[in-house]
């Protein structure tokens, strides 16, 4: 299977427009996250979606597998999703103020669709086989360095350093704020959105001595 596949089947469509394999991959990637990688048997997996457990073995090898997918295939979305977004910025001619705010938008949306999958990254990634763990890691350097990048072209007197450490903030800002919060207790989503992006932007401002950031 591609990347981009993969990424597709860790998204969140409409439960309608889902495949049989996507709508595993989405019940796995929430079971495991309530409930951990070993609590959850693949009967269960295949009783969420209403199939036998046997029968889900000829869309996955196993849990290793959907776990695999999973995980690899997120890491690829917020790359290429962080790509094509910093690109349409460019090509438009905003500039990297524009990219920046285009992958902060898309961060925290995935922030607030993917929770399970931002749980299962925490606690699950070690069990990856090695070079599906490796292929995470590359990924999510990759997805970094896209960030660092455009940071830097929006904020030119900031240092790598200071670029990268703001970063790795803004992505534990983002990634923490409605994993850690209990159900109902953010605003409503558009203005949780808006708050996290004058937040994210702030952080990068202050990181370049700017003490502020747009909303």
């Amino acid at each position: 299977m591609t990347s981009r596949s993969r990424a597709e089947g860790a998204s969140r469509p409409a439960a309608g427009a889902l495949s049989r394999r996507e709508q595993i991959l989405r019940e796995a990637s929430r079971l495991f996250a309530e409930r951990g990688f070993h609590g959850v048997g693949v009967d269960e997996i295949g009783a969420a979606v209403g199939i036998s457990g046997p029968a889900l073995y000829r869309h996955f090898a196993g849990k290793d597998a959907m776990l695999a997918e999973l995980l690899v295939g997120i890491s690829s979305r917020l790359r290429e999703g962080g790509e094509a977004r910093a690109a349409r910025a460019r090509a438009s001619g905003q500039g990297a103020e524009a990219a920046l705010d285009a992958l902060i938008a898309g961060h925290i949306e995935f922030a607030l669709t993917d929770r399970a999958l931002i749980t299962l990254h925490d606690r699950e990634l070690d069990r990856l086989p090695d070079a599906d763990r490796r292929r995470v890691r590359q990924l999510q350097r990759q997805y970094v360095e896209l960030w660092v990048e455009v940071v830097r072209e929006a904020h030119p007197a900031l240092p790598d350093p200071q670029a990268r450490a703001a970063v790795h903030a803004v992505f534990g800002l983002l990634n923490s704020t409605p994993r850690l919060s209990r159900p109902h207790t953010l605003p409503d989503r558009p203005t949780t959105a808006a708050l996290l992006h004058r937040l994210a932007r702030g952080a990068f401002a202050s990181a370049a001595g700017g003490g502020g950031g747009r909303g």
